[in-house]
């Protein structure tokens, strides 16, 4: 596995590829990488020639500088993994004025509205963060497949309406979450959390299968409160927003149409780190 740790050493890289009509697959991370990570690689080497890793945390899409500040650093430990997956070619490790030559700001985008809804409303200008980092690697590696978790259901969307009003020669694989034994969504954010507050986070997916075996049957109204008296009660977890929305366009949705696609999204505080999760609504 190769490590390329500079733009220079990245193109070089990405010529010799292209030289030899080999696809590329990527798929970008901030690291502390876990089995999640892990099966997009899984899943881009049995569709292309080369994988390539990124591993970079993007100071431009944290609202919260101490959250900027305490997300997990694993490099060695990312490296080995990565290495003993024996799933990737190569490692892409920039440094910020690799991704940022004109300074550390990011680009303004219209996503068509998706941005403004869920995170977007929580966590005002972080998708831009998003975007930039994620044109600009696209623009370096030159990936023809590019796979992202559906834990960020929001950011896959987000990065697939990029993609289609920049018109970049991409495509975007959405991977199946994958859970901790109890259901916890895998996420870097996880190694922040006590023992006792990872196990007892199972309640995140234990209440959005609950929401999935209420859906269609009982009112949205009265899931909305089903689920705020669960976490009113929960020891420990802080809801900060729970929605249903239209897969489509991400719009909360009061009513549920037959011809329609749903998915239940759900945000919650562990003291102070912040778990998101969500469930296609059968």
């Amino acid at each position: 596995m190769k490590v390329l740790n500079s733009r220079q050493e990245l193109s070089h890289y990405i010529e010799s590829v292209k030289k030899s009509n080999k696809t590329i697959g990527f798929a970008p991370t901030m690291g502390a990488l876990h089995q999640g990570h892990l099966s997009l690689y899984q899943a881009a080497k049995k569709e292309n020639d080369i994988v390539i890793s990124s591993i970079f945390v993007n100071p431009t899409q944290f609202n919260n500088p101490e959250d900027l500040e305490k997300y997990p650093r694993t490099i060695e430990a990312d490296l080995k993994a990565l290495e003993e997956s024996q799933t990737v070619d190569a490692v892409y490790l920039p440094e910020v004025k690799d991704l940022y030559p004109d300074g550390l700001k990011s680009q303004a985008y219209d996503f068509d509205g998706l941005e403004k809804e869920m995170e977007g409303k929580f966590r005002p200008g972080h998708f831009d963060g998003v975007g930039t980092v994620v044109e600009e690697l696209f623009n370096q590696v030159k990936p023809d497949n590019a796979y992202f978790g559906e834990k960020d259901f929001q950011q896959l969307a987000i990065i697939k309406k990029m993609v289609e009003k920049k018109q970049i020669s991409v495509n975007i694989i959405g991977a199946p979450i994958l859970r901790e034994p109890h259901g916890l969504a895998m996420s870097s954010r996880n190694e922040r959390l006590t023992p006792e507050q990872r196990q007892n986070a199972k309640i995140i997916y234990k209440t959005l299968k609950q929401v999935n075996d209420w859906f269609r049957v009982i009112s949205i109204p009265e899931i909305h409160e089903r689920v705020n008296t669960i976490f009113e009660n929960a020891k420990d977890f802080e809801l900060e927003y729970f929605t249903i929305a239209n897969e489509k366009d991400l719009k909360e949705t009061d009513f549920f149409y037959k011809d329609q696609s749903y998915r239940a999204f759900i945000a919650v505080f562990a003291g102070p780190v912040r778990l998101i999760d969500n469930i296609h609504l059968d």
